[in-house]
């Protein structure tokens, strides 16, 4: 390449470099800091040319979704998967509730079933002292016996 003589300009942009191109035309550009003294006009070029030619390689759209399904994955087997057999679990013994079944309920009280509703069941929380909760309020079935333990 030519390198060309720097000189001040007359526009005040700074130092200015002269220099013919590859089709024979002559150029005139500032001349930033790290091209002082240079006349490369390559660097425009190399940096077009490998815009224009993209990344070599380009994984495939399956290549691209693989982590999304990954997590996906591993989502459904480690909170999904277990939750649901909860839940199911839940609705089993809740629909087998019965009358002398001993449990407590998601707000933490402990009693005796002494009726059985559609909706509703009532608990002997102490002798006398009946209450009427939901029937999926009732979160576990406690073994025979426990309540005179507690």
């Amino acid at each position: 390449m030519y390198n060309a003589p720097l000189f001040a300009d007359p526009g005040g942009f700074g130092v200015r470099a002269h220099c013919a191109g590859r089709h024979g035309f002559a150029h005139s550009f500032p001349v930033f800091p790290q091209f002082r003294g240079h006349c490369k006009m390559d660097w425009l070029i190399s940096t077009a040319a490998a815009q224009a030619a993209g990344a070599p390689g380009q994984p495939s759209a399956l290549m691209q979704f693989l982590p999304l399904v990954l997590i996906f994955v591993v989502f459904y087997f480690l909170l999904i998967r277990p939750q649901t057999k909860r839940a199911k679990e839940h609705r089993a013994m809740v629909a087998a509730l019965g009358v002398g079944a001993e449990v407590v309920t998601s707000g933490g009280i402990l009693g005796k079933i002494v009726e059985v509703s559609e909706q509703f069941v009532t608990l002997e929380i102490a002798s006398g002292v009946n209450i009427k909760v939901q029937r999926h309020a009732v979160s576990q079935e406690l073994p025979k016996g426990t309540l005179k333990s507690a």
